[in-house]
């Protein structure tokens, strides 16, 4: 039985603590964590990197709390995230979430792919960085293997997710302590600032150039509170957010912490990705590389298989509410969304497709997902703002929780706002790219069902992701966006 299936007495089965605290691990515990010693060692010190993860965790505990209070305050929003940003700004905007977190899935997916290509390029010299002809066709064989399981109807990736969890988090572990037996004292005292090496820019600028990486390995965070109508107690989710959050930014900061704590940080930039891999190796010797590379690899597969997932019903469950085509709606005999997931496969196929062309493929698809994923988290803090300012949703709730509640939707709302500014105009003009062909889909389904297209602050809303459209259009035909 699933963690969510009905027991046989017909009941619900409820979720504990635990169970929803793995939930949130297993939901951010993905491929970004194999990637951190390189894209922290590229960017910062150790101090920075400190700094870095302080704001970062504070940010994204504050995120976490507006998911456990929008699960409280508006119950019967149960349909993903972009439904906040439907309930608080209107329809328009949350299609837009909807595509934004469409589109960061498929992203993310395409990195998975790109991301395995270049562990097997460790050992076999085709498949390079991830970005050459043979991992793309590996890759893209990979991407309709799983479409093919998916549409057969393995809908349910719980006990996957559950084995792929311990395999995963197992070798992170086993990283961390070997790492810390090996401490140098000498290079962790030249790692502290990195200054001795070169200059990395100001400690502003090395924690600016930290955020969209901090953001990724912390996409999931709302796990909890996605299925916070299984919990046995409500307030078991937000506990549960807090305690997964926690352990998982423990794990991440020592996983940083534990590779300068060996490494010189030059030798740490230049470690090809995955770099958990290179940095273990140089520690252990070539068993490292073999141990390691083994669990990205399941890691990032189960990882895969759930995030498919989640971009299908992204799309599909907009679709039966009428917000998206009603194509998009379709199912097959195995009750799989079926037209969702050949475009989700699509899209994944398209991307990996790019990385020919892109300069650097591993580190873009990782931005580009990260700064998708940026609008639907957005719109949800600032829904959850609105809410505590105006009063909604809080009838016979005291003045106290709301002033609090409030509070932490404003410092979420700026704290995602924040990532926007650290994300660069460059991903900003790439994602209204994709929003601006993407509201073809937005009157089309209003058309289906005889409804106004736009309203005036609407309007408003299309030209502003439009003009930003054209002018990353034409500044990836200029040059002047690069890819």
């Amino acid at each position: 039985m699933t963690q969510t299936e009905a027991s046989p007495g017909g009941a619900v089965a409820r979720m504990s603590v635990p169970t929803l605290t793995a939930m949130v691990v297993g939901g951010m515990v993905g491929a970004g964590v194999f990637s951190l010693p390189a894209r922290f060692g590229v960017a910062t010190g150790i101090l920075g990197s400190l700094i870095a993860w302080t704001i970062a965790g504070a940010g994204m505990l504050m995120l976490a709390f507006v998911f456990q209070t929008l699960a409280i305050r508006k119950p019967d929003l149960d349909s993903g995230v972009f439904i906040y940003a439907k309930a608080g700004f209107g329809d328009y905007a949350g299609f837009n979430s909807a595509i934004g977190f469409w589109a960061s899935s498929v992203a993310g997916n395409a990195f998975y792919w790109v991301f395995i290509g270049s562990t097997l390029g460790a050992f076999f010299d085709g498949f390079g960085e991830g970005d050459t002809v043979l991992a793309v066709a590996v890759g893209t064989a990979g991407v309709w293997l799983f479409h093919y399981l998916i549409a057969r109807g393995v809908r349910d990736a719980a006990v996957i997710n559950r084995i792929v969890t311990v395999f995963k988090i197992i070798p992170i572990l086993v990283f961390i302590v070997v790492l810390f037996v090996n401490f140098d004292a000498g290079v962790f005292a030249d790692n502290w600032t990195g200054y001795g090496y070169g200059d990395l820019g100001s400690l502003n600028e090395q924690v600016r150039n930290t955020m969209l990486i901090t953001t990724f390995v912390f996409i999931g965070i709302e796990g909890a509170s996605v299925y916070s109508r299984y919990a046995e107690r409500r307030e078991d989710v937000g506990r549960a957010t807090v305690l997964g959050f926690l352990s998982v930014l423990s794990l991440f900061a020592l996983v940083t912490l534990s590779s300068y704590s060996v490494v010189p940080q030059p030798e740490l930039a230049a470690t090809r990705q995955p770099s958990m891999v290179g940095v273990f190796q140089s520690v252990v010797g070539d068993w490292g590389e073999w141990f390691i590379s083994i669990a990205v690899i399941v890691s990032v597969l189960g990882a895969y298989l759930a995030w498919t997932l989640m971009a299908a019903e992204v799309m599909y469950i907009p679709a039966r509410q009428d917000d998206m085509p009603e194509f998009l709606g379709q199912e097959n005999a195995a009750g799989t969304p079926i037209t969702a997931l050949v475009v989700t496969s699509l899209g994944v196929t398209g991307l990996l497709a790019l990385t020919l062309f892109v300069t650097d493929a591993l580190n873009f698809m990782l931005d580009l997902a990260t700064s998708l994923s940026l609008l639907p988290y957005v719109l949800a803090a600032a829904y959850a703002l609105k809410l505590g300012l105006t009063g909604e949703a809080y009838e016979g709730v005291s003045a106290r929780t709301r002033r609090k509640e409030t509070i932490v939707a404003g410092a979420a709302t700026a704290y995602t706002v924040f990532l926007f500014d650290a994300a660069g105009m460059k991903f900003v003009l790439l994602m209204t790219v994709i929003l601006a062909p993407a509201a073809l889909l937005y009157v089309k389904a209003r058309s289906e069902h005889g409804r106004r297209i736009f309203s005036p602050a609407e309007v408003g809303l299309f030209v502003l992701i439009v003009t930003g459209g054209v002018a990353g259009a034409v500044g990836l035909w200029t040059g002047r966006i690069s890819l």
